[in-house]
């Protein structure tokens, strides 16, 4: 079974979540649903930058990303704020919102952890045997 875990601090950006995705694309070229972790990864750094301290002047985020076998998990590390990430009712009117919902649905799980001085949104993907045999 393999194993390994990478990590990489992005500044508090617009510009970062395209680097983010980047970073995800170059570390897991063969990650049998490489979109979805693509996607998660987006909306979680999109949301640091845009509702935490993250965004601010000097902000920053980390985004890791650690496989063990066929489980990939998934995090971003924002320097916290006020409110926290929770999944909002989706709205068919409403622009924005969807982002937490994206990442439920792709998951197997995610989760929050930490307050207002800091918190790691994380997710876990699981490839599936067949997925995984194709790769």
């Amino acid at each position: 079974m393999s194993s390994w875990r990478v990590t990489r601090v992005f500044l508090g950006s617009a510009i970062s979540v395209l680097e983010a995705r980047r970073f995800v694309t170059a570390f897991l070229p063969t990650w049998p649903d490489l979109d979805d972790a693509v996607l998660i990864v987006s909306e979680l750094a999109t949301n640091a930058v845009r509702h935490t301290n993250s965004g601010r002047p000097g902000g920053r985020f980390i985004v890791s990303l650690e496989v063990i076998g066929s489980t990939l998990g998934l995090a971003v590390q924002d320097e916290g704020g006020p409110r926290s990430p929770r999944l909002l009712p989706l709205s068919p009117t409403e622009m924005g919102g969807r982002g937490l919902a994206l990442v439920s649905g792709l998951s197997v799980k995610w989760g929050v952890a930490g307050d207002e001085n800091g918190r790691t949104v994380w997710a876990v993907l699981e490839a599936t045997p067949l997925a995984m045999a194709r790769s």
